[in-house]
C-alpha cells in the first residue's frame, strides 16, 4: 500500500503527543497500582505479585491504546508513526539507493527524494531543524539537481514501499 505524504500542523501534533504521553503514563500508573493492590489483597504481599500487577497495568494500557489509536483525533499520531516506520525501512536501504541513484535509477531517485522529504517533515513535527551535516546537505542538493535535470518536481507526493524489493539492504 503506497504511503502518501500528508500535511498536518506540527504544533497540533506536538500538543497531542504531549497530552497522550501524559495520559498514557498516568493510566499505566493507575492500572499498575490497581492490579498490584488487587493481587496483594487477594494473594498476600509479594514482590512478584506487585511486578505482575505492573505488567497487567502495562498490558491494559497497551490494549486501551490499541483501541484508541483508530479514533479520528489520533490522525496526526497515526500519520507520524507510519512516517517513522517507512523512514526506518528506507534507511536500511540508503547505501544501495545512493549507489543506484548515482547510476541513474529513477526509482532510487524517487525513494531518496521521499526519504529526505520525510526526514524534513519529521524534524518539523518534532520542532527541530535538520542537522547541518555537510554530507546530507550535499546529498539533498544532488537530489534536487538530478530531479531538475530530469524535469521532475522537487517534491514527491509519496512512495510505494514495495519499490524497495528491487534493491538489496545495504
Amino acid at each position: 500500500m503506497p504511503f502518501a505524504f500528508e500535511h498536518h500542523d506540527p504544533e497540533t501534533y506536538r500538543r497531542k503527543a504531549r497530552i497522550i504521553s501524559v495520559a498514557m503514563a498516568g493510566q499505566l500508573i493507575v492500572f499498575g497500582l490497581v492490579f498490584s493492590q488487587l493481587l496483594v489483597a487477594t494473594f498476600g504481599s509479594s514482590l512478584w505479585l506487585n511486578a505482575l500487577g505492573v505488567f497487567l497495568g502495562l498490558l491494559a494500557t497497551s490494549l486501551t491504546f490499541a483501541v484508541l489509536r483508530e479514533r479520528p483525533w489520533m490522525r496526526e499520531m497515526r500519520y507520524v508513526w507510519q512516517l517513522k516506520h517507512h523512514l526506518s525501512r528506507l534507511s536500511g536501504y540508503l547505501a544501495t539507493l545512493r549507489r543506484e541513484m548515482d547510476q541513474g535509477n529513477a526509482v532510487a531517485l524517487h525513494l531518496m527524494t521521499a526519504y529526505h522529504q520525510g526526514m524534513a517533515q519529521l524534524a518539523e513535527f518534532n520542532g527541530r531543524t535538520l542537522d547541518d551535516d555537510a554530507e546530507l546537505l550535499g546529498e539533498r542538493a544532488r537530489i534536487r539537481q538530478l530531479r531538475e535535470e530530469r524535469g521532475l518536481a522537487s517534491r514527491v507526493d509519496g512512495f510505494d514501499p514495495h519499490d524497495l524489493a528491487a534493491f538489496k539492504r545495504g
